[in-house]
């Protein structure tokens, strides 16, 4: 018997599998199941990774369930030219072993928290249309998980779509408010964390690869990616999507968090800005933002997670 158990929401690409990889290998940690949302790659590639990445863990039992193939009011405007057109590098993967369940993932994550509150935490890992969705069904859908963890934002200004929107807030900000105001515990870890903590160096890469075969599948996948940063000012690959998993696996390597009011920008040229509200009259904080994170913590855990 585990003793924590997640839903993952994703649009899957290469950190979203490598997220997917620490969750499976937790030996104290159940996937309960996965939704999958349009985001780094059209909806079909997004389900076709996750279900690849969860064949590759020897969880393929774990149901997959596809939902929104495009934003709430905008285009799909995906990050294929950070992942590669296939969302993992272009790396050599097998087929996956099945296709998604029948049931969609509004409808899934609508079912779960109904009929099992309290047994499951919330992982994002992508645009947050589908939790959007299912929150427009029912309001307090979040209450009835433990927690929201939320790999969205830059809370410190700093944007990689625009000056201050990071990408899954940015592709569906208006999923993004919706979630933000929603009621329910959420914590944020944002890009913010991921290019502090969490970026990769030639060394750390070649240590992660040397793990074995989950390890060579994580530096793989993420070559797009690592040549990506490394143009951008960056010394090697970020995960965020890790970085996220890791925070809702283990809340010990937070190092330091606060409750604040966020609002999300929705128009140019503030789109997809998650920037906490500090005025003295603001409204009530809305998420627990987290600041600084322990990144031996969070390698380390990468690290033994891609060991065979």
């Amino acid at each position: 018997m585990t003793d924590r158990s997640l839903v993952i929401d994703t649009d899957t690409a290469s950190d979203d599998a490598v997220a997917i990889v620490l969750a499976a290998r937790d030996p104290e940690v159940e996937i309960r199941m996965v939704t999958v949302v349009a985001g780094n790659v059209p909806l079909d590639l997004a389900v076709r990774n996750a279900i690849v990445t969860l064949d590759l863990v020897d969880h393929s039992s774990v149901p997959v369930h596809a939902g929104a193939d495009r934003p709430l009011q905008r285009p799909l405007e995906t990050a294929q030219s950070v992942h590669g057109e296939d969302g993992m590098g272009g790396a050599d993967l097998p087929a996956p072993s099945r296709g998604p369940s029948a049931e969609g993932a509004v409808e899934a994550l609508l079912r779960v928290a109904a009929d099992e509150p309290g047994q499951h935490g919330l992982v994002t890992l992508g645009p947050l249309t589908n939790i959007a969705m299912a929150l427009n069904e029912n309001p307090e859908l979040l209450t009835r998980f433990t927690r929201t963890y939320l790999m969205a934002g830059s809370p410190d200004g700093v944007g990689n779509m625009n000056a201050l929107g990071e990408y899954n807030v940015w592709a569906d900000p208006e999923a993004a408010s919706i979630v933000f105001e929603a009621n329910g515990a959420k914590t944020m870890i944002g890009w913010n964390i991921s290019r502090t903590y969490a970026v990769m160096a030639p060394e750390e890469s070649a240590r992660l690869r040397s793990c074995g075969r989950l390890g060579e599948f994580a530096v793989d996948i993420n070559a797009e990616v690592d040549r990506f940063c490394r143009g951008r000012g960056l010394v090697g690959m970020d995960l965020p999507d890790p970085v996220a998993m890791a925070v809702a696996l283990d809340e010990s390597i937070v190092a330091e968090s606060t409750e604040e009011r966020l609002v999300v920008g929705l128009d140019e040229p503030t789109r997809g800005a998650a920037l906490p509200d500090r005025r003295f009259l603001a409204d009530l904080p809305n998420l627990r933002v987290v600041w600084q994170v322990d990144e031996d913590a969070f390698k380390d855990r990468l690290y033994a997670a891609c060991s065979d």
